[in-house]
Parts: structure tokens; sequence; C-alpha cells
């Protein structure tokens, strides 16, 4: 209509906030039991967001903040820089060991504090992603067996605070009792878990010359969705993320105008200041166990980005679910059917429920900057639809 790009874009803005689009799709939603309103999609407006980071060695890592599981990332690497991972060997029974529990540690802490910053109460991301916490919390970890256990640790003395919620914290178990009988030690048809790697979540990286880079890991609306009337629009499902009891977590309780607490986790690195890594995944709560070992595969054990895409994963359902029932899984861990059987034996005997599969990982994106030879290195998992593009 002869408009310049930026009105063409608020034009279009209003028109699905606020016009035509926004009164079929709220028409469409209301018809099939839904509580969106007009007034709800005309109050909605972008969050620009400081990101979260930590250091781990000479690499900085920034992530989204606690309305995803972000943080979590930044957590388990402040606990692995204390040790020498290096020495374990990449992907040993004690290397797998040290990472299953480390990741169980910080997912409890995700379960219980992560939630919308927007609402209170407010998010201990201060104490949580300390160096001094870091270092309490490794320290509760058994380094001979599995913890079936492993519980939110208590960030507030770590910010200099008391914790609101003492007696929510003490009740509080890994395995949700409110789950239905027999969900607890389920197993997905193979067929089921291969959707759950290569399906949902969009995994998108992108660099320039001019040192722009961005990652994003856009979500929602996954096959079977409601479509809201005839605008052909799917409806996320997010709200499933939430829990209805305080007891769960008392930071991401359902309420109007909040958003869930999501596995969305797109991640960018530098290194001494200057751009190094963008990296993200798709695969739920998997994606920052993934993304943990893509990283430490190419800064700890000296993989090229491709390499680190296609390495084998392993995989903890241990902390609660993000999805349906919360349900967590204790012991269970995925493993790749190349893990050697010594591996596996000790592992066992460590405790854990092992689970073999030929893919560990959801469709790993990266674009890596070598600035030593002035290149970018791209890379792309062979476990999806997933592929690079350059030009």
């Amino acid at each position: 209509n002869g408009l310049d790009r930026e009105a063409a874009i608020y034009a279009a803005y209003d028109r699905f906030y606020r016009g035509d689009i926004a009164e079929e799709l709220v028409r469409g939603t209301r018809e099939l039991g839904g509580l969106i309103t007009l007034e709800d999609l005309d109050l909605w407006q972008v969050k620009i967001e400081e990101p979260l980071s930590t250091d781990y060695r000479d690499y900085r890592v920034y992530k989204l903040t606690s309305w995803t599981q972000g943080p979590v990332l930044l957590q388990m690497l402040q606990m692995l820089e204390e040790l020498d991972l290096a020495a374990m060997g990449l992907n040993s029974a004690r290397y797998i060991h040290t990472l299953y529990q480390v990741m169980n540690h910080a997912y409890a802490d995700r379960d219980f504090y992560y939630g919308d910053p927007y609402f209170p109460p407010d998010e201990p991301l201060r104490g949580l992603l300390s160096e001094e916490y870091a270092r309490h919390r490794l320290a509760g970890i058994d380094w001979k067996a599995n913890d079936p256990d492993v519980r939110p640790g208590d960030p507030y003395p770590f910010q200099g605070e008391q914790n609101p919620f003492p007696d929510l914290l003490e009740a509080w178990h890994t395995v949700e009792e409110t789950a239905e009988a027999g969900e607890i030690g389920r197993r997905l048809e193979p067929t089921a878990r291969e959707a759950n790697f290569l399906a949902g979540t969009t995994s998108i990286q992108a660099a320039d010359a001019d040192g722009w880079a961005i990652s994003v890991t856009p979500s929602g609306g996954w096959v079977p969705a409601v479509v809201a009337g005839e605008t052909g629009i799917g409806l996320s499902q997010r709200a499933q993320s939430f829990v209805l009891d305080p007891a769960d977590n008392p930071y991401n309780v359902i309420a109007p105008g909040k958003r869930p607490r999501a596995t969305l986790t797109p991640s960018i690195a530098l290194r001494d200041g200057e751009l190094f890594l963008v990296f993200s995944v798709q695969g739920g709560d998997s994606q920052d166990q993934n993304l943990l070992q893509f990283f430490l595969d190419i800064v700890e054990f000296g993989m090229n980005p491709q390499e680190a895409a296609e390495a084998a994963n392993i995989n903890s359902y241990q902390m609660r679910g993000s999805f349906r029932d919360h349900v967590s899984e204790p012991g269970r861990l995925l493993l790749r059917d190349d893990v050697p059987p010594w591996v596996v034996d000790e592992l066992e005997a460590m405790g854990y429920d092992i689970e073999r599969r030929p893919r560990t990982s959801g469709p790993i994106t990266a674009i890596w900057i070598d600035r030593d030879n002035g290149t970018f290195w791209g890379a792309a998992s062979n476990f999806g639809d997933d592929y690079g593009i350059a030009w």
C-alpha cells in the first residue's frame, strides 16, 4: 500500500494484535473453550531483556533469563569449571557420572526456582549463578553412585537473603507424588523417542562478516495443535509447562499474562571479549544437556563444531519433565549405541538404568568464528532436518 518498511511492519503488527486477525483468533479460541481476549492481544508487547552470563575459563556464555531453562547451562558450567574434565576422558564412566550428577543438581534448581521474572516472587538468580553456590552444590555430589533424590539447593544465603519458601523446599521430592500410578519409569516407544528428538523446536543460528550474530529457538503449536478459527494459526501448547501447586515451584504457578518457564534455550559464547560461538538445539528438557556437551567437546576436548554436533551425548531423565505430568525418572540414563560395553557395565554398577539409542541429541546447529584464519565454521548434526547455508 505504498508504506515504507517500518510503517508496513507496524501495520501488520496492528492487524495481527488488534485487527481482523485478532478478532478471528479470539473468536475461534473462545469457541473451543479458550480464554484469550482482545484485551490480552492488545496489551501484549515484546520485552527487551538483558541476558544472563557466566565465565567458563576463557569464555563467557550468554543465555536468556529464568522464564527459560537457559540459566541451567550457566549453573552447570559454574560447577564443572571446578573439575578437570579432560583428565576424566571423554565419555568415560567417570565423566558421564559427573555430567549426570551436575545436570541433576542444576535442573533440580530449575524445577523449583525458575519462572517469569516479571511476576513475584523474584527468582534468586544472583545466588544461583554465584561461584560460591556452585561449589556448595558440587560438594553435595555422590561420586560413587547415582543419587535418586537430588533436591533443589538454597541459593538465598549466597545472595545475603533468607529463603521465603523453606517449608516447600524441605518437602520437595525428585519424583512428583501426584503423578498417576505407573507413570514413573515409563518408556516411550522407539518411534515416539525419535520424534521427541527430531520434531518441535526450530534451531537457527546466523552470523555475518561484520560480527553480528543471532541464536534463536522458536517453538510452539506443534502437531497436534489447536488452530485458532480460520486464521491457520496453531496456538502454543507451552502452558503445560506451568505448575498449579506452589509446592512444585512457587515461581512458575500459572497466572494471567505470565510466561510459562520454557525449555527454549539459544546460546552465544564469547572468547576474550570477541564472538566465538552461536549454538542451539531442539529437544525439550534435553536441550541444555546437549548444548553443555557440545560446548565441552569443543573447549575441553578440541573438537571442531561439526565433530561436536555429531558426537555421542548422554541424557538424564531424573529432572521433572517440562510437559504434561512433569514426571521424573531417577537414574534413567540415555546412551548412544556406540558407547563401549565396559562403560555401560560401570554405570549400571553405579545404579543407572541404561537405555541405548542410535540418536542421543536433537539437531544441533552452530557457527564457530575462527579468528586465527578469519573464517566461519558452520555445524549441523545429522540428527534431523538441519543444514547450513553460506553466501
